[in-house]
C-alpha cells in the first residue's frame, strides 16, 4: 500500500468511482456529483493506492469541540471510503490512522467520526459517544405554546448563510463545528428534495434559525429534519411551531432530540400515538443509538482546558493507545500511550510519569476519552469498557466529572 495526499489532478475520477461503488452518490445525479466535488475540494484527503490507482480515500477537516466553556481544536473524519477491489486489506484502518496522525501534528486535540458500526474504529483508539434520540413524530400531535410567523424558504443556494448560522447556533458541552463549507453545502445537495424553512432575524438580515428537511415524498412525508440551527430556545420553539404547522398534510417528521430538550414534553399523548401508528408507514417512535465516536489526540492540552468544580482528584493514569501499531515508523505522532500523573479539578493537567503515593487508573484512550467527556459514569465504564481502578478512585472521579451529556449536534 502506498499512502499519499489526494491529488485533484489525478485522483478525482478514482475517488468518485469509489463513492459510486459504495452507494454514497448516484451516477447521473448532477446535484450529488456537484456535492461530491465540493466535498473533495473543501476537505483534506489521503488516498491509498493499489496498482497505481486510489482505492481508499479518507477525508478530514478542522473544527472545534466545546468542552464546558472552552473550545478545543477538533479534527472531523468526514469520510472513509474503500472500493470494492480493496476490501479486507486493512487500508481503511491504516489510512484513517495516518489521517489522525496528520491532524494531531497540525494541532488537533480531539478527533471524531460517525461509525457504520461499533468496534471498527475502537481499534484506532476511538470511544463511543452518548446516545442520540431520533424521534419520528406526527406534527399534528405537537403541542407548541407559541405561534410561528410565516417562515422564509431556504434552499441549497443559501448554503453560505446556513453554514454561518450553524456556527452561531446555541451550543452546549460536546457540541462540534466543522470549518469546511461542504459540511453544509454538500449535505444540502445530497438531500432528496432538500428544502429549509427559517427566519432572517439578524441585525443585518442574517439567517438566525432554520430547519433543513429532505423527503422522498413531499406530499405526505415522512420528512427528515436533518439539522436545526437556532441561537436561543425561543427560536427553537418557533421552529417547532413551524414543524407543527405542517401537520395538516405531513404525517411524520423525523428529527434528532436537541440538547437541553425532551421532545416528549411537546407531543400530545405520545404513547397512544405510538400504539395507533405501529407498523404503519407513519409509525411514531423514538429510537436511540450512539453512532459518534471520539478520541483524545493531545492529553496534556485537553486536560489543561478542563475546568471542573469541586475538590481536585489526583491519580496515576496508565494509558494504552492501539493506534501506534497502525502508524508508519516515519510518523512523528505516535498516539498518547504512556504513564501520566493526572489532576482533575478547577485546574487540571497531565504530566508524564508515576507518583508512588497515588492510586492507578488503567485505561485505553477510547475509554478515558469517554470518561473525560462524561459519556458514562466511571463505575459503568469500568464494568463495560477498558478502564479499571480502585473503587474509591472511581467514586472520586464520579464526583468531579458531573458533566452534561456531550451532544455533538453535528453529524459527520
Amino acid at each position: 500500500m502506498r499512502t499519499r495526499p489526494y491529488n485533484p489532478e489525478t485522483d478525482y475520477d478514482a475517488v468518485a468511482r469509489i463513492w459510486q461503488e459504495i452507494g454514497w452518490v448516484e451516477r447521473g445525479n448532477d446535484d450529488q456529483q456537484e456535492g461530491l466535488r465540493c466535498f473533495i475540494t473543501d476537505y483534506q484527503g489521503l488516498v491509498a493506492e493499489i496498482n497505481g490507482s486510489a482505492e481508499c480515500y479518507v477525508a478530514t477537516g478542522p473544527g472545534t469541540m466545546r468542552y464546558l466553556e472552552n473550545e478545543l481544536a477538533l479534527s472531523a473524519v468526514a469520510a472513509v471510503a474503500t472500493s470494492h477491489v480493496a476490501r479486507r486489506q486493512g487500508l481503511a484502518r491504516r489510512l484513517t490512522a495516518a489521517a489522525v496522525a496528520h491532524a494531531a501534528v497540525d494541532g488537533a486535540l480531539v478527533s471524531g467520526l460517525g461509525v457504520f458500526d461499533q468496534g471498527f474504529y475502537n481499534k484506532l483508539g476511538y470511544g463511543t459517544g452518548v446516545y442520540e434520540n431520533w424521534y419520528a413524530l406526527d406534527p399534528a400531535h405537537l403541542r407548541v405554546p407559541v405561534n410561528a410567523r410565516p417562515p422564509r424558504r431556504v434552499t441549497k443556494d443559501d448554503w453560505e448563510a446556513m453554514h454561518r448560522a450553524r456556527h452561531r447556533r446555541l451550543r452546549g458541552h460536546g457540541s462540534c463545528t466543522i470549518e469546511a463549507p461542504a459540511a453544509t453545502r454538500s449535505e444540502a445537495m445530497w438531500a432528496s428534495n432538500g428544502f429549509g424553512l427559517g427566519y432572517n432575524d439578524g441585525p443585518n438580515g442574517e439567517l438566525t434559525h432554520y430547519v433543513w428537511f429532505s423527503s422522498k415524498d413531499l406530499e405526505n412525508g415522512p420528512l427528515n429534519a436533518w439539522w436545526m440551527a437556532y441561537e436561543n430556545l425561543d427560536q427553537f420553539m418557533e421552529l417547532m411551531a413551524v414543524i407543527a404547522s405542517l401537520g395538516d398534510q405531513i404525517h411524520l417528521v423525523r428529527m434528532r432530540e436537541p440538547a437541553q430538550i425532551q421532545l416528549q414534553d411537546l407531543i400530545d399523548q405520545p404513547f397512544r400515538r405510538n400504539r395507533i401508528s405501529e407498523k404503519s408507514n407513519y409509525e411514531s417512535r423514538n429510537r436511540s443509538a450512539a453512532y459518534m465516536q471520539f478520541r483524545i489526540c493531545d492529553l496534556p492540552a485537553c486536560l489543561a482546558a478542563t475546568k471542573l468544580e469541586g475538590d481536585a482528584v489526583r491519580f496515576n493514569l496508565r494509558l494504552s493507545d492501539p493506534i501506534e501499531g497502525l502508524l508508519d515508523d516515519s510518523s512523528p505522532w505516535r498516539g498518547v500511550a504512556g504513564d501520566y500523573v493526572v489532576e482533575l479539578g478547577p485546574e487540571s493537567g497531565a504530566e508524564p510519569g508515576l507518583a508512588d503515593t497515588l492510586p492507578i487508573l488503567e485505561a485505553s484512550i477510547g475509554a478515558f476519552t469517554r470518561l473525560w467527556l462524561g459519556v458514562r459514569p466511571p463505575p459503568g465504564l469500568a464494568a463495560t469498557d477498558d478502564l479499571a481502578g480502585p473503587e474509591e478512585l472511581l467514586a472520586d472521579l464520579s464526583r468531579i466529572l458531573r458533566l452534561p451529556p456531550p451532544k455533538s449536534d453535528w453529524d459527520f
